[in-house]
């Protein structure tokens, strides 16, 4: 089964994104991991994506896509979840291309609907494992009492510099004008299956999974 996880910033779906991967044998495709593995990676592509990074640009699509596409040809165990691609309607139109050409297939876009308060109240709240990325919440989800991260025993933990109310504001901005439009864009295909994004981790996933089926 391969998905889209859709929703804006601070929806959970990093989160319901490990969750998927734990009970369906999923592989999680992260733009942002996918960047970082290749960079280091030596390979040609990566060479690309790290020369591009260091001259402070943005990665371009075609970029991505390649990285995609590589990906696709590996092991796909339970199929592939895509956490942070497409982000417009003309990754959304490449994505397709790519999965037509591989002879794959999207079986569902998932929408995590989360209203604005609760975001800014969640992601406020939010910090991370600084050294497996593991996702931690004052209110739903707060650090062990041990503070030792409950996934790979690390001691650090960071919250983002961004995650502030004012910033948020601007991130919800950029999501609104170039990613909720793909609600729509997929809706139209039929793929669309959305679901109520707010309540405990594990509630949303059974909502989740109802959806899947």
């Amino acid at each position: 089964m391969n998905i889209i996880l859709l929703g804006p910033p601070g929806a959970g779906k990093g989160t319901q994104a490990r969750i998927l991967v734990d009970g369906r044998n999923m592989i999680q495709l992260s733009t942002g991991d996918m960047l970082r593995e290749a960079r280091s990676s030596g390979t040609e592509m990566g060479n690309r994506v790290a020369a591009v990074m260091d001259r402070g640009d943005l990665v371009t699509d075609e970029i991505v896509i390649g990285l995609i596409e590589e990906k696709l040809q590996g092991d796909k165990q339970g199929g592939f979840i895509f956490d942070g691609f497409p982000r417009t309607l003309a990754q959304a139109d490449a994505l397709g291309a790519l999965l037509e050409k591989t002879g794959e297939a999207l079986d569902a876009v998932v929408e995590m609907r989360v209203d604005d308060e609760a975001l800014v109240a969640r992601i406020t709240a939010r910090s991370t494992c600084g050294d497996c990325g593991e996702v931690y919440n004052d209110l739903t989800k707060p650090i062990p009492a041990d503070g030792k991260c409950s996934n790979c025993g690390g001691t650090t933990f960071k919250r983002r510099a961004d995650d502030n109310a004012e910033s948020l504001k601007q991130r919800l901005m950029e999501y609104y004008k170039k990613t909720s439009p793909l609600i729509g864009y997929y809706y139209a295909k039929g793929d669309l299956k959305s679901v109520d994004g707010l309540g405990e981790i594990d509630e949303v996933a059974g909502r989740i999974a109802k959806a899947l089926g």
